[in-house]
């Protein structure tokens, strides 16, 4: 595969990520895992990017792709960044996986002009049914790990962020729940049916 066939290919929710942010923009990346999002913002959004990544095979894949990118790890080391360093900070999928999930994001939106995160929603439709019929954890795409082995320590639902938000201060500029196909719901004016029908959520937020 080229490394042009490669870029095309990020998910779904990275793909509206990446359409929030403006072309020519600084970018901070925490937990960017492999550089996928990187890579594309480099090369089709000319963004100035660099990338935190807590795990050492993930630096090396970015590293080896010519990313600008450290190890690192969120619950630490952003304390570091001065104010409004990047115009926008992004959080893909990572704000269930860090120890003090509030200060991370008052960290993202203290550093960045604009934060971007990204989670999975705990209170979509089919995790609710599975934990009342099964009684035991769920499991599914975006959360496959099983309880005792998951890196997910603090699940959280699409209201429970956007109640995170209005009590800390935060503005939400734009909301996107995502379904298990990719179908894009608006939350904003709908919380409570994008709380049940969507598997993750996207956010821009400001202070």
């Amino acid at each position: 595969m080229t490394n042009k066939l490669r870029r095309k290919a990020i998910r779904v929710d990275l793909q509206i990520i990446a359409d929030m942010i403006d072309s020519d923009s600084r970018v901070l990346d925490v937990g960017c895992g492999d550089g996928a999002l990187l890579d594309y913002l480099t090369h089709f959004k000319q963004v100035d990017g660099r990338g935190i990544e807590l795990s050492t095979e993930g630096v090396n894949a970015c590293v080896s792709h010519g990313l600008s990118v450290i190890q690192g790890d969120a619950d630490t080391d952003l304390a570091y960044y001065p104010n409004g360093a990047f115009d926008y900070v992004v959080l893909s999928q990572t704000l269930q996986a860090t120890s003090n999930p509030k200060d991370v994001l008052e960290n993202l939106v203290r550093i960045g002009k604009r934060a971007i995160v990204s989670f999975p929603n705990f209170a979509h439709w089919w995790l609710r049914g599975y934990l009342l019929a099964q009684g035991r954890m769920p499991k599914s795409k975006t959360l496959s790990d099983e309880w005792y082995d998951t890196p997910n320590i603090h699940f959280c639902t699409i209201k429970d962020f956007v109640v995170l938000c209005r009590g800390m201060g935060i503005t939400v500029e734009k909301s996107i729940a995502l379904d298990k196909d990719g179908t894009r719901r608006r939350i904003q004016g709908g919380l409570f049916s994008a709380n049940l029908l969507g598997q993750q959520a996207v956010f821009l937020l400001r202070r």
